[in-house]
């Protein structure tokens, strides 16, 4: 055995441990201990991948974004080494490709497919030498642990500037932070949307990166879609919005089942049946296909591995609970939040609702975020509310203050209570969870306990 095999047999060994116990080791952990052990671990193991590796990151939907891309890339034929647990940090990327090596030279994989991050992402970049990355979106999330937008975009432009030649670089058109990186670089491949039906009244309070990069001025919108995202320009350095080569027109949104709109592409134009709500998901979407047609994918895999996306983790997923409908939404800023609830605003009827606000330090520990959130869009129509988690009480107070009618709101702390109380108060049959980030986990380890989900570890491990 290798000195680098004999590494790899140790990370096993921890992470084997680790699942006996029932800790779900599969994630980091293993990676984690091979980087301490081989600190070029990941750049070691990716090498061994024929078709190299791509990268995706974003402050929003990134998950689910690298789920559709593995949805294509599968139905035209490439095999993918794949963090599909969402561990996306150094950890989590070594994880992947340890799980994904045979033997000492040998890895069950054509093509590296990451998602990343952001504050990783240049770091990881120099350890898989990706042949393209896509970036998504930024916005203002967990200030805590990351600091100013600006922050990020600034290190994200450091990796551009080092990315090699014939290096693939896939850029939302409609974020000016992340389509201003692409400004000086050659093979950018812009998307966006392209449907003035979707635009707001007028930007929202929780949005971003309303001024020019470049120049500093305000930006003038001609139409904003989400958060910071739409149609804008610079009126004193005149930098605007990039066209988009590939487009979303025509966008249908069908409530919190499912979306529809025409894709416009280079190769042609199809129809996109997306089972993911929203509009945040047509992003997404507009994302994925575009990384795989730089990728070389045709357009009919694109629109076939689009309509056969399945939710990722807690994003739009549900789960039966007996006669109830569980559908977990996840919200952990306020542009993602805001278009979670402009989502639940498109369903008929009034809504039965458990909202979960933790503030551990994957959430951030600083929550007032909730107060730039649009909870106003669906306080009429709220039946019943149950709050829970860390900061369940602040939650309630925002609630109120949004309109919901103190009767119908429940301060709930503790998770389990909470589910069972939200459950039994909702005669619709139907419940929309609305977790933070590790809500969402604490309420996938209950609902594995009570049998009604696998565990986080053993999906990830029985994907295809």
């Amino acid at each position: 055995m290798t000195a680098l095999g004999a590494k790899i047999a140790a990370a096993r060994a921890v992470g084997e441990l680790a699942r006996r116990a029932g800790r779900g080791g599969g994630t980091s952990l293993p990676g984690k201990v091979l980087m301490r052990l081989e600190p070029h671990a990941i750049a070691e193991l990716s090498g061994r991948l024929s078709r190299g590796s791509v990268l995706i990151s974003a402050t929003n939907g990134k998950t689910t974004t690298a789920a559709m891309v593995a949805s294509v890339l599968e139905r035209s034929g490439v095999s993918l080494v794949h963090n599909r647990a969402g561990a996306n940090m150094a950890g989590g990327i070594a994880s992947a490709l340890l799980a994904a090596t045979k033997s000492h030279k040998r890895i069950d994989g054509e093509l590296g497919l990451f998602e990343v991050d952001e504050f990783w992402l240049d770091r990881v970049t120099e350890e898989l030498d990706p042949r393209a990355i896509l970036l998504g979106n930024l916005f203002r999330d967990q200030l805590d642990r990351y600091g100013e937008l600006e922050t990020i975009a600034d290190r994200w432009a450091g990796v551009v500037t080092a990315l090699p030649a014939g290096a693939q670089l896939v850029l939302n058109a409609d974020d000016p932070l992340i389509a201003d990186l692409g400004r000086d670089h050659a093979g950018v491949t812009y998307f966006g949307v392209e449907d003035a039906s979707m635009a707001l009244p007028e930007m929202q309070h929780a949005s971003d990166s309303k001024h020019c990069r470049r120049c500093g001025a305000a930006y003038v919108y001609d139409a904003v879609y989400l958060g910071h995202l739409g149609r804008y320009r610079c009126p004193s350095c005149g930098q605007e919005r990039p066209a988009p080569t590939i487009a979303a027109e025509k966008i249908e949104l069908h409530g919190t089942r499912a979306a529809r709109f025409e894709l416009r592409t280079p190769a042609g134009r199809g129809v996109v049946e997306l089972p993911l709500p929203g509009l945040y998901n047509v992003y997404n979407a507009l994302g994925a296909a575009a990384l795989c047609l730089t990728l070389g994918v045709s357009l009919e895999h694109v629109l076939a591995g689009l309509h056969a996306v399945t939710a990722a983790f807690g994003r739009a997923e549900s789960v039966a609970i007996g006669d109830h409908e569980l559908s977990i939404l996840l919200i952990k800023n306020p542009a993602g939040a805001n278009e979670i609830l402009r989502t639940l605003a498109l369903e008929s009827g009034e809504l039965d609702l458990l909202a979960i606000l933790n503030d551990r330090t994957a959430d951030g520990h600083d929550v007032s975020w909730v107060w730039d959130a649009d909870f106003e869009v669906i306080a009429s129509r709220a039946r019943e509310v149950t709050c829970a988690g860390t900061r369940a009480a602040e939650l309630a107070l925002r609630l109120k203050y949004a309109g919901v009618p103190t009767e119908r709101l429940t301060v709930v702390p503790s998770l389990p209570d909470a589910l069972d109380h939200a459950l039994a108060q909702a005669p619709s049959r139907r419940l929309f969870a609305l977790p933070t980030y590790t809500a969402l986990l604490e309420l996938r380890d209950e609902l594995a306990g009570r049998g009604h989900v696998a565990q986080f570890w053993q999906r990830s491990q029985a994907a295809p």
